[in-house]
């Protein structure tokens, strides 16, 4: 058996209506990274300086030594790019979240008491700000442990969101286990939150963004002016505010740094997209915790019996009779990479359907001459399957005039004498009088075109029998 372990489906076509508090068209969430004082550094114990997300061109770690000019752009994020944004956000009354690096955050108290009366959302960044990808999971989960224990002790309260953000492929199972998080933010892929089953708890994802963030002003490519900034800011607004116009609410997360749009020219450009969206109603701009709370209460989390997650015997049980009297390709496809997409009714369907399209002719003759007359023997006897009958009967074909039936029982017997097998149609596409017209075509094709034809009718009987159970 083989499983394949990323999700590639999410919600599928139909996105949940997220049903934003005031019935808003879209949550726009601003998030605060506060890493000055946690990156690379000697006197933090690291083995050289920092060479991500500043100004400097082409930065590289200095081993063994301080990179003064690197030092220097990290505290201006302290020192004077928090203040600007500060007074930003609470001149225009949006609540923020801090992602806060715990050992950032004890080295800045002045700064940690103003997100403190802004009421803004401090939620942990991790230990350190450094790269995890490499790091033991073991070392992660104590680094993990530290920074809760370091953020209570310096915020007051243990923090209830998580992004780690240099992150490694344990990491969202690390913090799921930890087992006190509302939500985990390190992912991209999505535009609503989810929820993710992890061992025994259902833990909420609530995605992030790397795009409309200001990490770009530092990255190639990237932005190079605040106009480029708000220019991206208000075409993603605008394009997530229409899909709320048109019952498809989603959630906008703007990624931003002190130490980049901290920088006046930088921050002229957020600037006018606060003032921008300030002119539109509909709009809820909420801390992540808000989030968070809103979707468990609105969207709490059910378990259900997932395909790609079935022993064989119990998946071969509950799909062993979607292609009628076949259970041979439900213990095949239990072989194809199951996965994630495959726990819908259409993902299914297509596994099913590869085993049928595989198989030998004989093998899909096999399935076609189990299908029962429409309105024969059997039916009159009562010995259809379950989903036989209710097909049969959602079509009227329980209930034939004395004419019908026998106007139906002679076609049987025309078309089986001709084509090798029972004439199939997925009934619960048609009425009577439409399976009535499409046999008395269909009895004219040639064998193999009906064959071909039958073929498609059993995998879209398949699909409505599908549907009815997953």
């Amino acid at each position: 058996m083989s499983r394949y372990i990323r999700d590639m489906r999410g919600y599928g076509a139909q996105t949940p209506d997220p049903q934003w508090p005031g019935g808003a068209k879209v949550a726009v969430q601003f998030v605060l990274n506060y890493e000055e004082g946690s990156e690379n550094h000697i006197a933090h114990g690291d083995a050289g300086s920092e060479a991500f997300l500043s100004d400097i061109a082409g930065a590289a770690s200095w081993p063994g030594q301080r990179h003064w000019n690197m030092d220097s752009i990290y505290e201006y994020g302290a020192r004077a790019g928090f203040w600007r944004l500060h007074r930003l956000f609470t001149g225009a009354d949006i609540p923020v979240t801090i992602y806060g690096v715990a050992t950032a955050l004890a080295r800045s108290p002045e700064q940690v008491a103003a997100m403190i009366d802004a009421d803004w959302e401090i939620a942990s960044h991790g230990l350190k700000w450094v790269e995890h990808k490499d790091m033991a999971p073991e070392d992660e989960a104590a680094a993990i442990a530290e920074a809760i224990r370091l953020h209570t002790e310096v915020v007051g309260e243990r923090p209830r969101g998580w992004y780690t953000g240099r992150c490694s492929q344990h990491t969202v199972r690390l913090v799921a286990e930890e087992g006190g998080f509302d939500y985990v933010s390190d992912t991209y892929d999505d535009d609503l939150p989810y929820w993710s089953e992890i061992g025994a708890r259902d833990q909420l994802i609530i995605p992030y963004t790397l795009e409309a963030n200001d990490m770009r002003f530092a990255t190639s490519p990237g932005y190079t002016t605040g106009e480029e900034f708000f220019t991206y800011l208000k075409d993603a607004f605008d394009t997530l505010y229409a899909e709320g116009e048109a019952g498809a609410a989603k959630m906008m997360s703007i990624g931003l740094h002190c130490r980049l749009i901290g920088r006046p020219g930088k921050m002229a450009g957020l600037k006018r997209f606060i003032d921008y969206i300030q002119t539109f109603d509909g709009v809820w701009c909420p801390r992540r915790i808000d989030i968070a709370r809103h979707w468990a209460a609105t969207h709490p989390h059910t378990r259900r019996a997932r395909p790609s997650q079935m022993d064989r015997a119990t998946f071969v049980a509950a799909y062993g009779g979607i292609f009628e009297h076949s259970p041979w390709i439900a213990e095949r496809a239990y072989d194809l990479e199951l996965g994630p997409a495959h726990d819908s009714a259409v993902g299914l369907h297509n596994a099913l359907c590869r085993v049928f399209r595989a198989a030998s002719q004989e093998a899909r003759l096999g399935v076609l001459t189990a299908h029962p007359d429409l309105a024969g023997k059997l039916a009159a006897a009562g010995r259809l399957t379950h989903e036989s009958t209710s097909e049969q009967a959602s079509a009227g074909l329980d209930m034939l005039t004395d004419a019908e039936r026998e106007a139906f029982t002679m076609l049987n017997t025309q078309y089986v004498a001709k084509h090798g097998f029972p004439f199939i149609i997925a009934v619960r596409d048609n009425t009577k009088a439409s399976i009535m017209d499409a046999f008395q075509t269909r009895i004219t094709n040639n064998t193999p075109s009906e064959r071909a034809t039958a073929c498609k009718q059993v995998e879209r009987i398949a699909l409505h029998r599908l549907k009815d159970l997953v």
